[in-house]
């Protein structure tokens, strides 16, 4: 089978598409044919080995992707030749990635598809994952609450308004104006120019950007209130009133999906399939390209030239 891969870390120039025997599925696996796979942040982190994590070489690259059932380990009975699937947890703590024309997926890692975009899916799955933990797991928000959203226009930034949305909380974004239109049309109630100081209080706050004062966050934070932050400042530093923040009972939690476990992942499945159903979590801008461009598309990521869009590798 074809399959990107590295045999050591390194720059995306270290990726290579050659020719690797089919895996041989374990009792617990699902062998899927994949369609399409993802590529994300974390993927280049990964290859790059600046994300330390249980590797084993010749790597497979990718951890998202989107393919049909092609044959079924013997322990295993919840799927059927054929079936539409979707994983989103491979390519990293010891499991070999998705970037190949076959994958072995554990059965537990594995979703079936409802019947929408493919593509659109995969591309969709990594953000909307994240989101999903966050709001249900994370800060275990509650309906008839209010939430920020910094960065609102982002990739998981628009996951977390749907999904905030669809559990019943009040949503205010920040982001550019010239993404007003778009956030509202998503089920933003409050749309705020990043540029100019926050307004409101809020019983969550999640920055999706890394670039905002915590401290102006927990200003604006009401008694209990949580905050998530999913990415850091590039200075890697944040300074806050500590007295403030624990006299008021509130909390700023940190998140990774990489870290995720595995009941995370699973239940964030469901969100998401539930969503997709309903038309929601399918926005996504999206460039296409082959298997055979999966350097190019890393290198695409890390130099920041995908205005906005999401890449999503095709064995077409």
């Amino acid at each position: 089978m074809k399959a990107a891969y590295i045999e050591k870390n390194g720059p995306a120039s270290t990726i290579k598409i050659v020719q690797l025997p089919v895996p041989e599925l374990k009792t617990d696996e699902i062998l899927v044919k994949v369609k399409a796979v993802s590529v994300n942040f974390v993927d280049t982190f990964v290859r790059a080995g600046s994300f330390k994590t249980k590797q084993a070489f010749p790597f497979v690259i990718g951890r998202d992707a989107v393919g049909t059932v092609s044959a079924i380990g013997k322990d295993t009975s919840d799927f059927q030749i054929g079936d539409l699937v979707w994983t989103n947890s491979m390519g990293y703590d010891g499991r070999m990635g998705t970037s190949s024309e076959f994958v072995a997926v554990p059965a537990k890692r594995l979703f079936r598809a409802p019947e929408v975009d493919p593509v659109k899916l995969v591309a969709s799955v990594h953000s909307s994952a994240t989101a999903a933990i966050v709001l249900s797991d994370v800060l275990q928000v509650k309906s008839d609450q209010q939430i920020l959203i910094e960065g609102g226009a982002g990739h998981v930034g628009t996951k977390f308004i749907e999904l905030a949305k669809s559990l019943g909380l009040e949503v205010t974004t920040t982001s550019n104006p010239n993404d007003f239109e778009k956030l509202q049309q998503l089920g933003t109630d409050k749309t705020f120019d990043y540029h100019k100081s926050i307004q409101g209080s809020y019983d969550y706050i999640v920055d999706t950007s890394g670039k905002v004062n915590l401290q102006d966050n927990l200003d604006h934070l009401n008694l209990y209130g949580k905050i998530a932050l999913i990415t850091a400042p590039k200075d890697n530093q944040f300074n806050f009133r500590v007295r403030q923040m624990y006299t008021k009972s509130q909390s700023i939690n940190g998140f990774v999906i990489s870290h995720a476990t595995l009941s995370q992942i699973q239940s964030a499945g469901k969100i998401l399939n539930d969503n997709f159903e309903a038309g929601r979590l399918l926005t996504d801008e999206i460039i296409k390209m082959p298997l055979d461009q999966a350097a190019k598309a890393h290198q695409l990521l890390e130099n920041q030239q995908t205005k906005g869009k999401r890449i999503v590798l095709t064995m077409e």
